[in-house]
């Protein structure tokens, strides 16, 4: 089984760093289009998780998205990392983020994806809050280390069951794989742009569950981060360091991205969430 899933939040992210010039908004504009269309060509429907806010400043967005068959789910409201959140303050960002999505599109909100995969064992409790406020399915848990956490005790990377106070969450962790002696992903973002496509490809031929998971940066050229927006956007101090590594990280594999996406459609079959769920002997 493979699951497609798509993040949406750099209209929103843009904007609330005050750098969405009409330009950059054009462009975020036309891959988008470029994106749905490929997706129809290929009889192929994703998950978009989408930020809440996306649903209230940017309507048209999730409604494009919304139109051409595809399940909505939900990116946190303001894509602030649930690990820096209280219980308190995740709990009204998910309710809000949730209605914002549901005004926006007439059909409830199921999915949920946390910002940056930031659920761990330090914040578990973040599964009682989304049981709470009706979310069924979930694809945060990054079983491995990452760059800003990831949940490496989590267990197997395969679809699971997590119970909670207010019901079950059947959880789809991200696909890790083995690489010079440590877990790591491989089947999106940046990992997906890094790898080649064989190495992707023959990993995901040997695994019986796969999901893979892209934003719409992994084909968009974006600005590099100034000292400020870095700070507002990642809540911590700038280096000339950190400034460089996430330039580097932005858009590193970017000019064959597009061209390693196109074939992915084509070597392997694809289902939503949603899909999955019904597919699944749990």
């Amino acid at each position: 089984m493979n699951i497609l899933t798509i993040d949406i939040e750099e209209w929103f992210a843009w904007e609330a760093l005050n750098a969405l010039t009409d330009d950059l908004r054009r462009e975020h504009d036309i891959m988008l289009g470029k994106l749905l269309d490929i997706l129809d060509s290929a009889g192929t429907k994703a998950t978009f998780f989408c930020v809440g806010m996306m649903g209230k400043n940017f309507p048209e967005v999730i409604k494009k998205i919304h139109e051409r068959g595809h399940e909505i789910g939900c990116h946190s409201n303001l894509h602030t990392w649930l690990n820096k959140m209280t219980p308190e303050e995740c709990l009204e960002d998910t309710r809000a983020a949730i209605d914002n999505l549901q005004q926006c599109t007439g059909e409830k909100v199921l999915s949920y994806r946390a910002p940056a995969f930031s659920v761990g064992e330090e914040n578990r409790w973040v599964f009682d809050i989304l049981s709470e406020c009706g979310i069924t399915r979930d694809s945060s848990v990054f079983p491995a280390k990452r760059e800003f956490g990831g949940f490496p005790s989590f267990g197997e990377d395969a679809p699971s069951l997590i119970e909670t106070k207010a019901g079950t969450v059947r959880e789809y962790p991200i696909s890790v794989t083995s690489f010079i002696g440590r877990k790591t992903a491989f089947s999106g973002g940046g990992y997906f742009r890094f790898f080649p496509y064989g190495f992707v490809s023959r990993r995901m031929k040997k695994r019986d569950y796969n999901i893979c998971y892209f934003h719409m940066s992994d084909f968009v050229k974006e600005k590099k981060f100034t000292k400020e927006e870095y700070e507002t956007y990642f809540k911590e101090k700038a280096s000339s360091l950190s400034l460089f590594t996430r330039s580097v990280k932005m858009n590193l594999g970017k000019d064959r991205s597009w061209s390693k996406f196109s074939r992915l459609l084509k070597d392997f079959s694809f289902v939503t969430l949603e899909e999955a769920d019904k597919l699944i002997q749990w």
